[in-house]
């Protein structure tokens, strides 16, 4: 068996991909008890390195701002 890669070095798509692949292996039922716990907790690690990504994402096409009035908005982001 091959060494997982690193999750921090995964993009999105690697690592909602290999996500999709643990959730339906562990839903099969089939891999042994310690096999399923050790893809638990990747699968764990993959869905917070996908929703940290996907703020990432978000935080780089919109950003925060406070109109005249105070009250917050959404604008686009500047890409130069």
């Amino acid at each position: 068996m091959s060494e997982p890669v690193a999750i921090a070095a995964m993009s999105f798509e690697t690592a909602l991909a290999e996500l999709e692949q643990i959730v339906a292996r562990l839903e099969s039922g089939q891999a042994p008890l310690e096999d399923s716990i050790r893809m638990y907790e990747r699968g764990a690690a993959l869905k917070a390195h996908c929703e940290e990504r996907l703020a990432a994402a978000r935080l780089r096409v919109e950003k925060i701002v406070m109109g005249a009035a105070g009250a917050p908005g959404v604008e686009p982001a500047e890409f130069s």
